[in-house]
Order: C-alpha cells, then sequence, then structure tokens
C-alpha cells in the first residue's frame, strides 16, 4: 500500500479518521505534536462549556477513544501507531480543564502536555509499557495530561498570588 492509498483510506474510514485526527497523525514528522496542534482549536470551543459538560465531553472523548485506538491499532497491525493520535486530543483536553482560554495559557498547556507525554515520567512510562489495547493507547496520555494539569493548576495559583 503507497503513502497516498493509506491516507486516503485512513480520511475515508470514519474510525481511522478520528484515531488519526482528522488526518494530523499522518505527518511524516512529530505526529503526536501535529495531534495536539489540532486538539487547540477542539479545546477552545470546550473551554465554552460549563465545568460540569467539560468533564463529560472529556469523559465521553476518553471513552470513545479507547474504542477508536483499539479499533484503528487492530485494524493496522500495529499497537499504537505512531499516527494515531485521539490520545494526544483527550491528553490535551485534560490538561487545559478549567483553564482561561487565552493565547497563554493555551501555549503553557501544549509545552507542558508534550513534555510529560514525551519524558513519559514514572508511572506514565510502566503504564505505556504493561498496558495493551486501545485503554493502553490512551492511558498514558491521560496520565501525561494530569500532570500537566496539575503544573498548569500551580502556575495559575503562583499568577494568581504574583
Amino acid at each position: 500500500m503507497t503513502k497516498a492509498s493509506s491516507a486516503k483510506s485512513v480520511l475515508l474510514n470514519p474510525v481511522h479518521c478520528l484515531a488519526f485526527g482528522f488526518g494530523s497523525g499522518l505527518s511524516p514528522k512529530a505526529p503526536g505534536t501535529f495531534g495536539t496542534l489540532m486538539a487547540v482549536p477542539f479545546c477552545i470551543v470546550l473551554l465554552q462549556l460549563s465545568p460540569l459538560y467539560y468533564v463529560v465531553a472529556l469523559a465521553l472523548s476518553f471513552l470513545l477513544g479507547i474504542y477508536l485506538c483499539g479499533k484503528t491499532a487492530t485494524d493496522l497491525g500495529v499497537h499504537d501507531h505512531p499516527g494515531i493520535v485521539w490520545d494526544e486530543f483527550v491528553g490535551y483536553w485534560i490538561t487545559m480543564a478549567f483553564v482561561p482560554a487565552n493565547w497563554l495559557w493555551l501555549l503553557l498547556g501544549f509545552l507542558l502536555f508534550r513534555l510529560f507525554d514525551i519524558w513519559k515520567p514514572w508511572p506514565i512510562r510502566l503504564l505505556d509499557r504493561n498496558v495493551h489495547g486501545g485503554l493502553g493507547i490512551m492511558i498514558d496520555d491521560v496520565l501525561a495530561g494530569c500532570f500537566a494539569w496539575v503544573v498548569l493548576q500551580l502556575l495559575m495559583i503562583g499568577f494568581a498570588n504574583f
């Protein structure tokens, strides 16, 4: 299968298209970063929701992601294919929960999430290696999002007291 035909098949299959972040995961370099970048406009919309609806959207996105990522990995025959970036979407959205929707916080959240997603400190790396399937694909990014969220919340407290 050529790159052009595989890109076309990803974009034409709704499950794969979502798992590949509407095509952002097709980037030949740094697909996770491009996936996170694609998550930003959606995050701006999500941040307009009430906190309750934001949490509900996160939970549904996580559950959907377990299916999307697991199904796509199975169909492609590759566990955690680099192009599967729905997990980055959800991880970034976790990072940004209850944060102001302005460029400074969006950028800080982006940088912190990417840092934790790439670095994978304990227990993220442990789970990344030992949990398989759709949950395994999702869980490391969910935890990276949680770590980044904690740091972002501490920064918000620090700036509020400054």
